[in-house]
């Protein structure tokens, strides 16, 4: 801790930090040689010119981007990007890029997430979301870091000096029915790159492929669902909107929700309530720690008395969709997975 104080403490006194090989600043570099070389005032006025020409250049390799704290003034096309967020890196990785370094997920064994792994192999890890490793961050050099609203509520100021830190993240706002809201950090993620055209096209290929499923779901005699997270001790019923899994399933695909499918916020779900559970389908994503209380539920006459379990319609996804759901090759996953439900 006390390294990440003293660098970002001499970051904080100047922007012009000493050469590493020379010990001195690239400014103070050039006025060294401009002083030594130049015989005339011609001379020194054509020095001028080509460091004022620098200065534009070096202004026309920036852009600004606003989010949830105010502007930020980041390098155009950056190559060093660090995400705590599954969302963006989803989304970066959509759009052909990769970050440098990535946060993890306790809960899931504080690795890469595993519909992702694959494309970040060699990417550093940096902790988690709610409290990221920031001498890891400061030693990656980034020059941009991504954080979701909840993180940038508790590390905002600390990681801004590290580097510049846009705070994206519809996640913890009030939704309402919109269930497109995901796309919007995509798309403000891909103007940082100058791809907002590709972006585009990546929604309309999903929206294409979630149009194809809509079909197969309503085709389905058995279209009334209930989607249900097992976590340690209960159960909770997801609602119809405020996540995007939620609008994907009953807004996009068009699947009915149950008569205990709560319209905004998810609800928790005795076991004794799952007796007035009525949906002949169900989509169960059990957390790693919640097997046994499903072990245990499944052995109960309630349980054995819903329809979906009794008519074998009962689907355990792999853990991952209330993450999937936030990006394009996420989206694209639960598609395959609720085709091969209904087909």
């Amino acid at each position: 801790m006390l390294l990440i104080a003293a660098v970002l403490m001499l970051s904080a006194c100047g922007s012009a930090m000493p050469n590493s090989q020379t010990g001195k600043t690239e400014a103070a570099a050039q006025t060294e040689a401009a002083s030594e070389t130049k015989a005339s005032s011609g001379e020194a006025a054509t020095s001028e010119a080509e460091t004022s020409s620098s200065a534009d250049s070096g202004k026309s390799a920036t852009m600004a981007i606003t989010h949830l704290k105010g502007t930020a003034e980041i390098p155009a096309s950056p190559k060093r990007v660090v995400s705590l967020s599954a969302a963006y890196i989803d989304h970066m990785l959509t759009i052909g890029e990769k970050p440098v370094g990535v946060n993890t997920e306790d809960r899931y064994g504080g690795d890469y997430l595993p519909y992702l792994a694959d494309e970040l192999e060699g990417v550093a890890t940096v902790g988690s979301a709610e409290a990221p490793n920031l001498e890891a961050i400061l030693l990656l050099d980034p020059d941009v870091i991504l954080v979701e609203s909840r993180t940038g509520e508790t590390t905002y100021e600390q990681l801004n000096k590290i580097a510049p830190t846009v705070v994206l993240g519809n996640e913890w706002k009030d939704y309402d029915e919109d269930p497109d809201f995901w796309t919007e950090d995509l798309l403000k993620i891909a103007e940082m790159y100058g791809k907002t055209g590709l972006a585009q096209e990546k929604i309309a290929e999903l929206d294409k492929k979630t149009a194809e499923v809509r079909v197969q779901v309503e085709q389905s005699e058995h279209r009334k669902l209930a989607y249900i997270r097992v976590r340690d001790k209960l159960l909770q019923i997801y609602a119809q909107n405020g996540h995007p899994t939620n609008g994907l399933l009953y807004h996009d695909l068009g699947f009915e929700p149950s008569s205990l499918t709560p319209i905004d916020q998810r609800e928790d779900l005795s076991l004794e309530g799952v007796a007035d559970l009525d949906a002949n389908r169900l989509i169960l994503e059990v957390d790693p720690n919640g097997a046994d209380f499903l072990a245990a539920a499944q052995k109960s006459s309630v349980w054995k008395n819903v329809p979906a379990v009794q008519q074998a319609r009962v689907y355990e996804t792999d853990s991952f969709w209330l993450f999937k759901s936030w990006g394009v090759i996420g989206r694209t996953e639960i598609l395959e997975d609720v085709r091969k439900q209904v087909e």
